[in-house]
């Protein structure tokens, strides 16, 4: 499996797990800004798929930690 499809196929595990476990945040997803690109045809390359993954990785970790903090 080369680099893109390994980094796609962990897009795909973390958008299923924020689906799963968070569908209040998943129905937020749509809106991001890099999920609706500004161009026709965009081009898809490792590091935007990078820069899309951290992003996820990032919203679901801040989420997760405040939902925690609201908890205790």
């Amino acid at each position: 499996m080369n680099q893109i499809q390994e980094l796609n196929s962990s897009i795909i595990d973390i958008t299923m797990k924020i689906q799963e476990r968070s569908p209040e945040l998943y129905e937020l997803l749509s809106e991001m800004p890099i999920t609706i690109p500004n161009i026709k045809n965009p081009t898809i390359n490792f590091e935007i798929l990078d820069s899309y993954y951290n992003s996820l990785r990032s919203i679901l970790d801040t989420y997760n930690y405040n939902n925690y903090r609201l908890r205790f």
